[in-house]
């Protein structure tokens, strides 16, 4: 039998401690309330989306019921978040819907916000909460799209190994209130302030569960294209909304957007550096590779388990550690997700070396999955993984191959599952050298 090393449980119980801190350093209840503005004369319309889009939601309700005592009747609201993820809001509507493929429960939800949002009028806030997960919680179907077909043209995008701002590109050239629309819909309100909470490489507010308040920078023609590249089958419905000049998204310079603010309130380099300065107080120097990293998480992987070797050859007792939006381009059988891929595939370019162990994991507390909220977060490696799992039956290689991490982990006991965390910066890697 192979018996981890001595140090093994002490290391595995600092990975998981830094990962930890990384996601608290991004829970609403840290970024949030600084941002939010006084209460306004008129109404203030709350309307929430996403992953963090509950307990957003719920931060606010408690700041202007509880510290500004801001009367039920002057609240209006309504939260989307995925499901298993939602959090009591007092006086605001609580809907737990898809992710990352949308479903009915998201659509009903989606027509009532942009119902609600029409309602702004001029002496009315219009407060916006974001972050990722919002894409697929907000769904809204433009022209004769069916939420079938909308979902079909999803799942296709995620099995296509297409990065996020490919996905929400198409996204919003499909949608009602992505791509700036919902900033369209409340366009009489005094203000439309939205504060996000960014899970996508470089934190462009337009890819932000794909931008419903502000301008869109992406055309048509553009997401026609992916579709094209990618091979995505597209039914008539879908082919004729890329294809009409009359279905383009709102641009910069549009008046509707003259009265609309954009702050984001957390970032994936805050959760990293929350890390960093974990991993430092636990004696390992910090080296960060990036928190934007995009690409097939195999390759990422192979890339990190050799700068790890060169740190070990070198005698650095160091943590590298990275963020970003992985991708899997999925064409065996299993399951899993780009953190446990990363994960499984660092744990066959690093073949057994001692003094080297990783986790790799979603913020968002689930790494692909079949959308419920107990999915596993990512895995975790040491130098004992392989082993153990040849031990266990399993072919590590021919499980990477099938794309079929999750069965990996789980028979050894590696998987990552921190539940909902309610809030997402994208994914946490961490190294730990020496």
């Amino acid at each position: 039998m192979t018996a981890p090393s001595p140090d093994a449980p002490a290391i595995r119980e600092l990975l998981g401690s830094l990962l930890d801190a990384g996601i608290a350093a991004a829970h609403p209840s840290k970024c949030l309330v600084g941002h939010l503005p006084p209460p306004v004369p008129g109404r203030l319309i709350i309307l929430g989306a996403g992953k963090a889009g509950g307990s957003m939601a719920a931060m606010a309700s408690r700041f202007y019921r509880q510290e500004h005592g801001v009367p039920e009747e002057r609240i209006l609201g309504l939260a989307v978040a995925r499901h298993g993820y939602g959090e009591d809001a007092p006086g605001i509507r609580m809907v737990e819907a898809g992710h990352p493929v949308p479903d009915a429960a998201g659509i009903e939800a989606t027509k009532e916000a942009l119902r609600i949002a029409s309602l702004a009028g001029p002496d009315d806030e219009v407060l916006v909460l974001l972050s990722g997960g919002g894409s697929a919680n907000w769904i809204a179907p433009a022209g004769n799209l069916t939420l079938e077909e909308k979902q079909g043209i999803t799942k296709a995008l995620l099995r296509s190994g297409a990065p996020i701002n490919e996905i929400n590109c198409v996204r919003k050239h499909l949608s009602r209130i992505k791509g700036g629309r919902l900033a369209v819909a409340a366009k009489n309100a005094r203000r439309i302030l939205t504060l996000a909470i960014s899970d996508v490489p470089h934190d462009d507010p337009s890819v932000i569960a794909s931008g419903p308040t502000v301008p869109d920078p992406s055309t048509l023609a553009e997401a026609l294209a992916i579709c094209e590249r990618r091979g995505i089958p597209l039914p008539d419905s879908a082919r004729a909304l890329l294809t009409d000049p009359g279905n383009e998204t709102p641009k910069a310079g549009d008046p509707t957007f003259a009265r609309a603010e954009y702050r984001i309130v957390a970032r994936p380099i805050d959760a990293l550096e929350a890390a960093a300065a974990a991993a430092q107080a636990a004696g390992y120097e910090p080296v960060m590779l990036g928190s934007d990293l995009e690409g097939e998480a195999r390759e990422v992987a192979a890339e990190h388990a050799r700068l790890a070797r060169e740190a070990k050859a070198a005698a650095r007792k160091v943590a590298l550690i990275s963020g970003g939006e992985l991708t899997v381009t999925i064409r065996g059988e299993g399951d899993g997700g780009p953190n446990q891929e990363y994960a499984l595939a660092l744990a066959l370019a690093l073949d057994g070396e001692e003094g080297i162990a990783g986790i790799a994991a979603d913020t968002d507390g689930t790494d692909g999955g079949r959308g419920k909220a107990t999915d596993p977060a990512g895995g975790l490696i040491d130098s004992t993984t392989l082993a153990r799992a040849r031990e266990k039956g399993l072919d590590p290689a021919a499980m990477l191959v099938d794309n079929d991490s999750t069965r990996f982990f789980a028979t050894i006991g590696d998987l990552v599952q921190p539940g909902p965390t309610r809030t997402n910066v994208n994914d946490c890697r961490i190294i730990l050298v020496g």
